[in-house]
């Protein structure tokens, strides 16, 4: 996916992109987060870094781990803004800090960060086996990689009643709400585009990450996996 392409698309969302996260998802996104970032509790990771961190969702998740520092890194300019205002509102903006940033070219040492994490961002590398690469490099030995995306159920109905939701009602409230339908239809279609599952494994395996999980959430609608270096 064209990275110019993708940050004019979530700078036009920007404002609405909150709502319509929890809105479209009936609030469930919120529960994903929690269980994703629970899954770096053992570790206790101090220095996290949140790459595609939109407006910081993930990143103020993290929150509920006591890490000292939070690093989030996004191409929109719009998401950050928003995101920043939120930290602030919080006044956590001394623990977490959000920057423009690419997947693909991470502005950090190696072995930097105790963890890396993404949430329903992955699909928007322009280059994945990059981008999750360049997440390898930035963690430390024994650090973690945490990875929450959209996947598809495999279940009838459901499977068929997602595609219709995905295809058709998705794309409509999207368009209604945020005054954007190419946004909410490119959202369907990077999900559909997405490797998941196996596929999704493997490409953690080559870029250099090892005791693999996935745990799907709700049905198949989400995944979060997870891996060490």
């Amino acid at each position: 996916m064209e990275k110019e392409y993708v940050r004019s698309l979530f700078d036009k969302i920007a404002y609405r992109y909150d709502l319509l996260n929890h809105l479209l998802s009936g609030g469930v996104d919120l529960y994903w987060r929690r269980a994703a970032i629970q899954k770096l509790a053992a570790h206790q990771p101090k220095y996290i870094l949140d790459v595609a961190t939109g407006t910081a969702d993930f990143a103020l998740a993290t929150v509920r781990l006591h890490p000292e520092h939070v690093v989030g890194v996004d191409i929109s300019e719009q998401m950050l803004k928003i995101g920043s205002e939120k930290i602030a509102q919080r006044n956590l903006s001394e623990r977490i800090r959000l920057q423009s940033g690419e997947a693909e070219d991470l502005k950090f040492d190696n072995d930097h960060f105790d963890a890396a994490i993404v949430a329903f961002g992955a699909r928007n590398f322009e280059h994945l086996d990059k981008g999750l690469s360049e997440m390898n490099r930035v963690v430390r030995n024994g650090g973690m990689i945490v990875v929450l995306e959209f996947s598809r159920p495999k279940v009838f109905p459901l499977k068929q009643l997602y595609f219709f939701y995905f295809k058709t009602v998705l794309p409509f409230v999207g368009k209604l709400i945020s005054k954007n339908s190419e946004a909410y239809q490119y959202l369907p279609d990077t999900v559909m585009k997405f490797p998941e599952g196996e596929d999704f494994l493997g490409r953690l395996r080559t870029a250099g990450f090892s005791s693999l999980k996935e745990d799907r959430l709700t049905f198949g609608i989400a995944t979060i996996y997870s891996g060490v270096k």
